[in-house]
């Protein structure tokens, strides 16, 4: 028993080893600092740099709303499932929008480095904007990137934690290290600096592998797609277009609404603005609904008739020409990827979505309310929170996403994933007692001895600050084991050959449902307080681990029934 152990954790550091060493790994963690860097300089440090300019809270308040564009990047997913730029064809099917994108990103961080944020608010706005839904859409197409190139040395595990630690390096930079240098070279030049950073990135960029030695040929895998449409056993062309039609009103409606509500909050007079709360909280349920739920359910309706043999066609046609063959293509971009994971995945799609939804629920709501709670609540200083959060809560999430990739090759991707998601529940009851008056992290602090490290550092350090300190490294270091689990998962259930489209609306709905949940968690902590928040969400982290189980024991059935007796720990299983 010893030995086979010890035979599986050789293993283990072998196939790390190896992803170590592949070139895609190293260009993952490129492109994922990449991704996270805009995010931080968009929607965290530039308030700092508008604060200074004496810019007022309001019009920060929709400078914010830029967030929008990563939190519906769904919607324009499949333009980079389905839309080669001309001329760019040639870099790659992904390399064709990342590195346009990062080029952009770069471009405008040093064109806004040029520009004063009070009295050229109007291009300063505009700028921000643009940068936004640019980075939003390198997201996209770094996250179908990593789907597309993995393969059995760079494994979607690896690859999804080594992104994470870029991305979480990028916070870092973006953020704590941006406020350090600004303060001494002044803000244009330190969003100048990030700019050439990025362009660098973009032009480095250039030579990251590409999924296969056949992706920058012209008869793409997606024309061969629209083309099978016109095949026997098919569906035929009349109940396509019903539905193509169905999901193209539901898409249409929710694109202009969030349009609608942007320009308006941009440029109506503030009395007149409509309210974000109100927006998120009573729009933004409809705009799942007639975007992923309502589609979803058509999608599960023409997987059911190609199942059953129904309204097929029963003998090839010719090629579709005209308006026909643009249809046909509208639907391989906009419904195939729902019907093909629908049908791939059947039933069994109501347990992913609720693990979905409720996995990473408890950060995605928490975020918001941390700086309020350590400052207003606990009663902590700045300093206090950006040692505690900025400098030792990122080495602790990067150290928890190390931990998560060695688990991911050792023990496999569900383990890991109940094991990051049952610490992640717990870790919410440290801060209940934090919110109670921390007594019992102050005396595990004690007693380990961090609480005498913490009070050698000059001037901040004391016995409070350690327990603050030690708590968030906690959660932080479980959030890193989960975070790298649920990204690996995630990647892993989504086909490569619509990989954009369906990682994107995934992901976004993750993301989509924290912010929706903001508004009564807040109302939460009105009436009952901290303490019964953290309970509530230890609670609702605890269930998505028993989701996880259930989703643990499909999987396991589906590989029995495949023939997969053993798989190796970390192996990724093909998602076509």
């Amino acid at each position: 028993m010893a030995e086979a152990v010890a035979e599986k954790k050789k293993s283990a550091w072998k196939v790390l080893g190896l992803a170590l060493r592949n070139r895609k790994t190293g260009f993952m963690l490129l492109f994922g600092f990449a991704s996270g860097l805009p995010f931080a300089l968009f929607l965290g440090t530039l308030f700092a740099w508008l604060t200074e300019a004496e810019v007022d809270l309001e019009t920060m308040g929709i400078f914010s709303l830029i967030g929008l564009a990563y939190a519906f990047q769904f919607l324009w997913s499949p333009l980079i499932d389905k839309v080669n730029i001309p001329l760019l064809r040639r870099l790659g099917r992904r390399k064709q929008w990342i590195v346009p994108a990062q080029v952009l990103l770069g471009t405008i961080l040093v064109t806004m480095s040029v520009l004063e944020p009070k009295s050229q608010l109007g291009w300063f706005s505009l700028l921000a904007g643009i940068g936004a839904f640019a980075s939003a859409t390198q997201d996209i197409a770094i996250n179908a990137w990593r789907i597309d190139v993995a393969d059995d040395e760079a494994t979607i595990d690896i690859l999804s934690t080594v992104y994470q630690m870029g991305y979480r390096l990028s916070s870092l930079v973006g953020g704590a290290f941006g406020l350090i240098i600004a303060a001494r070279i002044g803000w244009p030049e330190t969003y100048a600096l990030m700019g050439a950073i990025l362009l660098a990135v973009g032009f480095v960029g250039l030579w990251a592998p590409n999924a296969s030695e056949t992706d920058a040929d012209v008869a793409t895998e997606s024309e061969l797609q629209v083309r099978a449409l016109r095949k026997a056993g098919e569906l035929s062309p009349t109940v396509r277009n019903r539905a193509l039609a169905l999901v193209g009103l539901l898409w249409a409606g929710a694109i202009g609404i969030v349009l609608a509500f942007m320009i308006m909050s941009m440029t109506y007079a503030p009395e007149d603005r409509p309210n974000p709360t109100e927006f998120t909280l009573n729009i933004g349920p409809w705009i799942i609904v007639a975007t992923i739920i309502l589609p979803a359910l058509i999608a599960g309706w023409l997987a059911s008739k190609k199942a059953k043999g129904e309204h097929l066609l029963t003998e090839d046609e010719a090629p579709a020409t005209g308006g026909a063959y643009a249809l046909d293509h509208l639907y391989r971009a906009l419904v195939l990827p729902l019907v093909e994971f629908v049908g791939r995945m059947g039933w069994s799609l109501v347990l992913i979505l609720a693990v979905v939804l409720t996995y990473r629920i408890c950060d995605a709501i928490w975020g918001t309310f941390a700086y309020p709670f350590y400052l207003g609540e606990l009663e902590y200083t700045n300093d206090d929170v950006a040692f505690a959060s900025k400098f030792f809560g990122v080495g602790a999430i990067i150290a928890g996403l190390a931990l998560g990739g060695f688990m991911l090759t050792s023990i496999g991707r569900m383990a890991t994933l109940l094991i990051g998601g049952v610490l992640a529940a717990l870790t919410n009851l440290l801060y209940a007692d934090m919110a109670m008056g921390g007594a019992n992290m102050q005396a595990f602090s004690d007693a380990v001895g961090f609480t005498y490290l913490i009070s050698q550092i000059p001037e901040i350090g004391d016995a409070e600050l350690a327990k603050l300190t030690i708590t968030i490294a906690f959660e932080n270091l479980a959030i890193g084991i989960a975070g790298a689990a649920y990204i690996a998962w995630l990647s892993s259930i989504v086909s490569k050959k619509f990989s954009a489209v369906q990682y994107a609306l995934l992901s976004s709905l993750t993301l989509l449902v924290g912010t929706l949940g903001r508004g009564a968690l807040g109302e939460m902590i009105e009436n009952q307080g901290y303490y019964d928040v953290f309970i509530l969400t230890t609670w609702i982290g605890l269930a998505a681990a028993v989701l996880v189980c259930f989703e643990w024991y499909r999987e396991s059935r589906g590989k029995a029934a495949a023939g997969i007796v053993a798989p190796e720990a970390g192996e990724r299983v093909p998602a076509e």
